[in-house]
């Protein structure tokens, strides 16, 4: 028996290869008739680096300062998917797909990948490799490695 795919997590990174990622993720929406949920994890300083902004910027200012780039950085995301899923449109007329909503998390990308995944009860993750890394790192990935373990 095939299973059925109604929720579809898409993690991004923004990359590239993250965008040829989602042309898979919008083709398994339009064949199982699922709803598409985009998560862009955006990874935390470390506490020394932070401790550091905050010493120099102070705690206030940095805690606005976070939230602008935050707020940023959702705007980019959507503006960047609105534009791509336009283009999807545009060369597959016949390929409806639906996001359900978009993510903006601050954490490490493999926690919270996990954890929206789990929260969400998706039924797959569909994510991009970089390949940055060692041999490994350019047939799977990263984060796509450390998620699977």
């Amino acid at each position: 028996m095939i299973p059925e795919l109604k929720k579809i997590l898409y993690a991004t990174d923004l990359s590239e290869n993250a965008r040829y990622a989602f042309g898979y993720a919008v083709s398994l929406a339009n064949r199982y008739d699922a709803r598409i949920t985009v998560l862009h994890v955006v990874e935390e300083l470390s506490s020394f680096a932070r401790s550091m902004v905050e010493e120099i910027l102070g705690e206030k200012r940095w805690t606005d300062r976070i939230k602008e780039k935050e707020a940023a950085v959702i705007a980019d995301l959507k503006t960047r998917l609105d534009e791509f899923c336009k283009q999807v449109r545009h060369e597959q007329p016949d390929c409806p797909f639906v996001i359900d909503k978009t993510v903006v998390v601050t954490g490490h990308p493999v926690d919270q990948i996990s954890r929206h995944a789990i929260k969400m009860d998706a039924d797959v993750i569909v994510m991009g490799s970089r390949g940055k890394g060692g041999l490994a790192d350019v047939t799977l990935g990263s984060t796509s490695r450390r998620l699977l373990k």
